[in-house]
């Protein structure tokens, strides 16, 4: 199992914007491709304006599979589009973790 934990930034003020853009072109592509997300998280307190999300794949080849359809989508690229024009963003930090031994994680698509 492998999880793709990835943080988001946002410039101040428009996290919401950037959740609502997210929400309505930018999820539904990348949850048909990669399923459920583990985890869609917004910061409640420490470094504010940013967001996670957690998604699980078998193992490294089955993530490059996804990232692979994703990014050959003609819908992913107009949501990456529509956010680039936004400038909603300003940092993304992606970490690739495996889960500890104790604990079981769901399974995935």
């Amino acid at each position: 199992m492998l999880i793709d934990h990835r943080t988001y930034t946002t410039r101040p003020g428009r996290l919401q914007q950037q959740l609502k853009l997210y929400a309505e072109h930018g999820f539904p592509v990348q949850r048909r491709l990669a399923g459920d997300p583990l985890a869609f998280l917004v910061t409640e307190s420490g470094p504010l304006n940013s967001y996670v999300h957690l998604w699980m794949y078998r193992d490294a080849g089955h993530r490059a599979e996804v990232r692979a359809a994703l990014q050959a989508d003609p819908e992913w690229a107009a949501y990456m589009a529509r956010s680039a024009e936004a400038g909603n963003l300003v940092a993304q930090e992606n970490r690739l973790m495996v889960p500890a031994t104790f604990f079981p994680l769901p399974s995935t698509k």
